[in-house]
């Protein structure tokens, strides 16, 4: 998979949205993939992305800090979107391990990483330096029994993973509105939740969060209150 239009834009301070369009042409309707790298005494990558990305990902880091520097490579589930291309970061980064939720490690990383993970704890919070993101479990929340989500509390940024994920290829690095409603125009067409029993109360676990910014993976990041916008997700998914 060659990415020649992936770029990298800083979204609020030492946060920087790596973004990679795919055209109509290579996956019908057009499609996104977004990396998000916060820039700390230990650096976060929250998203490797599929293995054929790496390289165009790589560069694009590059540009706002050395690669090798990179301490934790982080994702909701294991997908291939999520954390195919992890073993590259961590050969390229030889301090960089995986982070996820204890579940993951237990079922897949310890495996498939190639080297030992760092599991979170649901509610657990990890120091960067400026920065600290608490580790949230979400089985189920929209999939994977391993899914979770990560919270930056200095920014009170919520990396939210596969929630609203808005269709089509280019896509603006931050928006104010339109999130919600583009999310529920894909998953009229292709619904990618699990709709479980505790998918109400997990999202409202997360909109009392209060979070500023909503780091999307596939579409715009989104500021503004995304408490309510995760509120609404609930409204509609549970109604």
């Amino acid at each position: 998979m060659s990415a020649p239009a992936t770029r990298i834009d800083n979204i609020g301070g030492s946060l920087y949205r790596i973004h990679t369009p795919l055209p109509p042409a290579v996956l019908p309707g057009g499609f996104s993939f977004n990396q998000y790298l916060l820039v700390d005494d230990s650096p976060l990558l929250f998203h490797a992305g599929p293995r054929g990305l790496f390289e165009a990902v790589a560069a694009a880091i590059a540009t706002v800090m050395p690669l090798e520097k990179l301490r934790y490579v982080a994702f909701c589930h294991v997908e291939a979107d999520e954390c195919g291309a992890l073993n590259d970061f961590l050969a390229a980064a030889p301090e960089a391990q995986a982070l996820c939720s204890q579940v993951a490690a237990m079922t897949s990383m310890n495996d498939l990483a190639d080297r030992p993970p760092r599991a979170l704890a649901d509610g657990e919070v990890l120091e960067l330096g400026a920065h600290r993101v608490q580790w949230l479990d979400a089985p189920h929340v929209p999939h994977g029994w391993e899914n979770g989500f990560l919270f930056e509390q200095t920014t009170r940024t919520l990396f939210c993973g596969d929630l609203f994920t808005q269709p089509g290829a280019e896509h603006p690095p931050l928006v104010e509105g339109g999130i919600f409603e583009a999310s529920e125009a894909m998953r009229a067409a292709m619904d990618y939740y699990a709709h479980g029993a505790n998918t109400r109360p997990l999202l409202e676990r997360l909109a009392a969060l209060a979070p500023q910014t909503l780091a999307c993976m596939h579409g715009s990041a989104f500021r503004g209150d995304g408490g309510a916008e995760l509120q609404r997700l609930a409204a509609a998914l549970t109604g």
